[in-house]
C-alpha cells in the first residue's frame, strides 16, 4: 500500500481542521426553525441553539423570554426611527433569552468580531463546535451587499450548524454563507461602487458570534472565561 502524499495529507488534515457540523444539511432542512414573526430573527434562533442542546421549548416562549422589540410602524417618524435602531434583539438579549428559556441550564458567550480581530473564522468556529458550543451569527447584512441587490434594512441572527473549508451552514433561511467576505469588508470602501443615498440610523448590534452551552459543561466554563479576540 502506498503512503499518502503529503500534499492530499494536507489537505485532508485542513479539512479536519476546517470542519465541524451540528447537524447534517438534510437534518437541519428538517430541523431548522423558520422565522417565528417579525423582527424574531434573534429568538428564531435561539430556538435552534435549545433544539441543537437537546432542550425543546415553544417558540412562543422563547420569544417572550427573548423580549424581542417590534417597530412602530405607526408612531411618529422620530419614534419610528428610533424604533427601528432597536427592533430585534441584541445579543445581550439572545443570552439572557437562553437562559430564561432553559431554566437555566444553558448560557451564552458574545465574541466581537468588530472591529476587525485577528481570527481565523472557520478554524475558529469549528473548534468550538466540536467542543459541543452551539454558535449564532449576528451580522450586519448591510456590508458586502452583492452587486445589483438592495442594501437590506435590517441585521440578522444566525444559527451556524456547521463549517467546511471555506464555508459556513446556517439556518433561517437554509444557507451556506461566506461570512468571512462580509467581515473582511466591514471596513472596506468601495469608492466605484454607485452611491444610493440611505438614511444612517445608529443601531444597538455588535456583529460577532455567540456561543451557547450547557451551564455545567467543561465548554461552558471555558467559553466565559475566555479572553476577548485581539484587534488586528
Amino acid at each position: 500500500m502506498e503512503a499518502m502524499g503529503s500534499g492530499a495529507g494536507a489537505q485532508a488534515e485542513e479539512a479536519q481542521v476546517h470542519s465541524a457540523m451540528l447537524w447534517s444539511i438534510q437534518e437541519a432542512v428538517q430541523r431548522q426553525t423558520l422565522q417565528i414573526g417579525a423582527s424574531a430573527c434573534g429568538a428564531t434562533a435561539v430556538v435552534d441553539v435549545l433544539q441543537a442542546l437537546g432542550i425543546t421549548v415553544t417558540p412562543e416562549t422563547v420569544d417572550h423570554c427573548v423580549r424581542t422589540s417590534l417597530r412602530r410602524n405607526q408612531a411618529p417618524l422620530h419614534d419610528y426611527l428610533h424604533s427601528r435602531s432597536q427592533a430585534g434583539a441584541t445579543h445581550l438579549q439572545l443570552v439572557s433569552g437562553a437562559q430564561q428559556a432553559s431554566g437555566g441550564r444553558v448560557v451564552g458567550r458574545f465574541f466581537g468580531l468588530y472591529p476587525r480581530r485577528r481570527l481565523k473564522l472557520v478554524p475558529w468556529l469549528a473548534r468550538w463546535i466540536r467542543r459541543g458550543a452551539v454558535p449564532i451569527a449576528t451580522m450586519n447584512m448591510q456590508r458586502a451587499v452583492p452587486e445589483g441587490e438592495e442594501i437590506p434594512d435590517a441585521w440578522h441572527h444566525q444559527l451556524i450548524f456547521g463549517v467546511a473549508p471555506g464555508a459556513v451552514f446556517m439556518t433561517n433561511p437554509l444557507d451556506v454563507d461566506q461570512v468571512r467576505q462580509m467581515i473582511g469588508e466591514e471596513e472596506r470602501k468601495d469608492e466605484e461602487r454607485p452611491k444610493t443615498m440611505h438614511l444612517m440610523i445608529p443601531a444597538a448590534y455588535s456583529s460577532g458570534v455567540t456561543f451557547f452551552a450547557p451551564r455545567d459543561s467543561d465548554v461552558a466554563q471555558e467559553l466565559l472565561s475566555s479572553s476577548d479576540l485581539p484587534l488586528l
